[in-house]
């Protein structure tokens, strides 16, 4: 599995109970309302300021996981896609000189 299909699936899931989370609580803040603890503004206000928070520390879990998956690839020794990228360029370059040594031999 690809790591970058391995973290959207991690993010999805966190998107799935983040919108499980923010039901709840409407749940809870509408029995709120129901019970006269608090008005339907403040019930709002609730809701919206606690779905902002967990979506704000979901951000900084994506940072963190995306962080820690670069260092275990490079402790592992998965080299970058830069890394990659330019060993393909050396290869072609040295690829060109053998080629072009070898029509110089048969000239």
């Amino acid at each position: 599995m690809d790591n970058n299909d391995w973290l959207k699936q991690l993010l999805m899931v966190g998107v799935g109970t983040t919108s499980m989370v923010a039901e709840k609580l409407r749940e809870v803040s509408d029995e709120w309302v129901k019970d006269g603890k608090i008005n339907p503004d403040q019930a709002k206000g609730f809701v919206d300021d606690m779905v902002q928070q967990i979506k704000s520390e979901q951000g900084n879990f994506q940072d963190n996981m995306e962080r820690q998956l670069r260092h275990m690839l490079q402790d592992l020794g998965v080299p970058r896609q830069t890394e990659i990228d330019e060993l393909r360029g050396r290869i072609d370059r040295l690829e060109r000189q053998v080629r072009d040594l070898e029509n110089k031999l048969w000239r």
